[in-house]
């Protein structure tokens, strides 16, 4: 019968109104409904609920900004080209606000290659030249939130074991997985499943627009084994990855063994291998 239910089952089917969609493709150029902005020297240079997110092979997306939403009375031409394929040619700017600049802070393409002239009205600003950036309301860090990206942060009874040097340095069933696009799944392990002995606290602090700042690090010494800043942990993680707060997380490439269920992980080939 059409629109029956699973035997046993309280949730309904979809409807034959329901749009399922099987395959979404990651465009190179997305508008953006976001609120966006970016500010300099105390003031704010681009301000937009109209920008464009630019995916470029191998690079982080960029914002977009219209030029009509960008103070260009701010900005001068650094006299400076660099040809980005398959974009065309980017030309760079500074950005001068009373006696603080910063050099080629920003690019723009003036005369687009084929396929991408709409980027013609469009200017890029570098996120670490910036002083500060918003979506909507709240300040992002590092980089744009990619819509494509996502975390998953799931409690898990899974047997978790972390070897340094033929010594145990974390045995748990009580773990967090942390599955993110495009990097390999984090094991985070309550503080009181780890050999702590073997830990020295380090000064190093990271900052992720998805987890928020990696507030504490250490590095494992095991006899004359030092693995520096390979376990690290979050003390405020932002509210989606709120159940890895105060766990440790180690670092799979760096720690000699984790074995999962008694099965040893795979170290996976990243960054930081």
């Amino acid at each position: 019968m059409k629109n029956q239910k699973p035997a046993g089952s309280s949730i309904s089917p979809l409807s034959s109104d329901t749009i399922a969609i099987s395959h979404l493709s990651i465009p190179e150029i997305e508008e953006c409904s976001k609120w966006i902005r970016t500010e300099f020297g105390g003031e704010t240079i681009a301000d937009t609920t109209a920008a464009l997110i630019l995916r470029r092979a191998k690079r982080l997306p960029v914002y977009c900004f219209p030029k009509k939403d960008v103070r260009m009375d701010l900005l001068e031409n650094a006299q400076k080209s660099v040809t980005v394929s398959p974009q065309g040619t980017a030309t760079y700017w500074n950005i001068n606000v009373g006696e603080k600049n910063s050099d080629n802070a920003a690019w723009s393409f003036d005369d687009p290659a084929e396929g991408w002239k709409v980027l013609k009205e469009y200017l890029v600003f570098e996120w670490g030249k910036m002083d500060a950036w918003f979506e909507e309301d709240e300040e992002v860090f590092v980089h744009l939130k990619d819509p494509y990206h996502r975390i998953d942060v799931l409690k898990s009874s899974r047997h978790i074991r972390v070897v340094v040097d033929g010594k145990p340095i974390a045995d748990t069933h009580q773990a967090v997985f942390l599955f993110e696009t495009g990097f390999p799944t984090r094991y985070y392990i309550p503080k009181d499943d780890v050999a702590m002995e073997f830990l020295e606290p380090s000064d190093l602090q990271t900052r992720c627009p998805y987890k928020g700042i990696a507030s504490a690090y250490w590095s494992i010494k095991v006899g004359d084994t030092i693995l520096q800043n390979s376990v690290w942990s979050y003390a405020d993680p932002l509210p989606e990855a709120y159940n890895i707060k105060d766990c440790l997380c180690f670092f799979s490439e760096k720690v000699d063994a984790i074995y999962l269920n008694n099965v040893l992980v795979p170290k996976p080939e990243t960054p930081w291998s």
